[in-house]
């Protein structure tokens, strides 16, 4: 069982640092330039939906990821259970890679400040859902043998 946990924990710290490679790779594409970068800056309609779209999925994905394992944990203790906590730990972080996507392009294509203000929530909500072995076994309800 110790086995188990040490390889869920070390995969969901893999997937918590591909998530925070995530902007790190949109900021270096953003700031090396392109023709993509400011391309809908003058065009207000696309501005707007953009910075809507952003806004909701920032409002609506945020809290439903920090608010998923409360739903969905229960005090069965098993490796299905293991094998849940790193499936929904890859789904919690999906959900906040999602208004980070769309804030970085909406911020770089745009040219909006409220993008990168998306971007930058989500990012820090992220924070809540830092990976390890302690928090797993508090999650889960497992004691250390």
């Amino acid at each position: 069982m110790e086995e188990k946990i040490k390889r869920v924990v070390s995969r969901t710290k893999m997937m918590f640092v591909y998530f925070w490679l995530l902007p790190v790779f949109l900021v270096a594409f953003g700031e090396t330039g392109g023709e993509w970068v400011g391309a809908y800056a003058g065009d207000v309609r696309a501005a707007y939906f953009a910075e809507t779209v952003t806004i909701l999925l920032t409002a609506v994905l945020v809290p439903v990821s920090l608010k998923l394992f409360s739903w969905m944990l229960t005090k069965k203790i098993d490796v299905v259970a293991l094998r849940l906590y790193a499936l929904w730990s890859g789904v919690r972080l999906a959900l906040l890679a999602m208004p980070v996507l769309a804030g970085f392009l909406t911020y770089y294509m745009m040219l909006s400040n409220k993008g990168v203000l998306c971007a930058l929530i989500a990012l820090t909500a992220s924070l809540f859902c830092l990976p390890g072995e302690n928090r797993l076994r508090k999650e889960l309800h497992i004691e250390k043998e």
